[in-house]
């Protein structure tokens, strides 16, 4: 008993700075959003206690329900538009090419462009007067070429310049999956005769079930936090047409001030995020974290 517990505890020792940095940046900050949720703030002075106020508060919103809408319609389109090109993509990154390795190096690099420099870039080629949308707007179907000026289209736009953004990261996991699947799996079946189409619907897609889960819980709780690409594209705009639950939050409470209001509506997020994270992990069986590898 006393060899099994000076063993466990150099594993103790090592993951207590790892524990200690996430109970500091991670579990206080939320108790303290938790906190101020219940409580009037402008940001300066001391916090006043009000009880239920900002909760209750969250019915009389209206923001919020076209918030939420704009939010969902913000997954639910990232989802079916990154998931589909991130797993092609990965697939073939994966594979033997010769041309992989400086493609894959181009195709990359929006995982080295911050934010801000992404949202200026498009801004500028979207400019309805200088950009190139004003030149090819005409062919995708903006006259105009005023994109994010459109209600109907802004939302969409951004759905696209997000995926610009976050395509390559999802396509690292699928490359990295992609190479772990047994190179017996594909042998066999080409000994049997199945074509690379067969064999990517056979065996591929299936070995990786766990990873498209993953990359999907990422990209859940990405969209619920979206905000800063709005922000420096749209301001939320045109009108309230990207105004997504994030922005909603921010202008609530660095905008408008009241930052006990905005708590409540962080900790919303949170607990939708999570919420819906949890569904997905478990509706999926991938909480079992089962091999989906021959005789694993």
């Amino acid at each position: 008993m006393t060899t099994s517990k000076a063993a466990a505890r150099p594993g103790v020792i090592w993951a207590a700075p790892a524990v200690v940095f996430f109970v500091a940046f991670g579990i206080l900050p939320i108790l303290a959003v938790v906190y101020l949720s219940f409580t009037k703030w402008n940001g300066l002075g001391d916090p006043q206690w009000i009880g239920l106020s900002n909760w209750t508060s969250l019915g009389d919103d209206t923001e919020l329900f076209g918030g939420a809408g704009k939010t969902l319609i913000l997954t639910v389109v990232s989802w079916l538009v990154q998931t589909p090109l991130a797993l092609l993509i990965g697939v073939w990154a994966a594979g033997p090419q010769r041309s992989r390795a400086v493609l894959s190096s181009l195709f990359f690099l929006p995982l080295l462009l911050s934010t801000a420099a992404i949202a200026v870039t498009f801004v500028a080629l979207l400019d309805p007067n200088f950009g190139l949308a004003a030149d090819y707007g005409k062919y995708l179907g903006a006259a105009d070429g005023n994109f994010l000026g459109d209600p109907d289209k802004a939302l969409y736009v951004i759905a696209f310049i997000i995926a610009w953004q976050f395509v390559p990261f999802h396509t690292l996991l699928y490359q990295s999956a992609t190479r772990q699947i047994p190179r017996s799996l594909y042998e066999a079946a080409a000994l049997d005769g199945a074509t690379g189409v067969r064999q990517f619907f056979a065996i591929t897609l299936p070995q990786l079930r766990n990873t498209i889960v993953a990359s999907s819980v990422l990209m859940l709780v990405g969209s619920l936090t979206y905000f800063e690409m709005i922000l420096l594209t749209t301001n939320g705009g045109p009108g309230t047409a990207t105004r997504v639950l994030p922005l909603h939050m921010y202008i609530k409470g660095f905008v408008g001030f009241d930052m006990g209001y905005a708590s409540a509506l962080a900790v919303l997020l949170v607990l939708v995020g999570t919420t819906l994270s949890v569904i997905v992990v478990r509706s999926t069986g991938y909480h079992r974290m089962t091999s989906d590898r021959e005789g694993a």
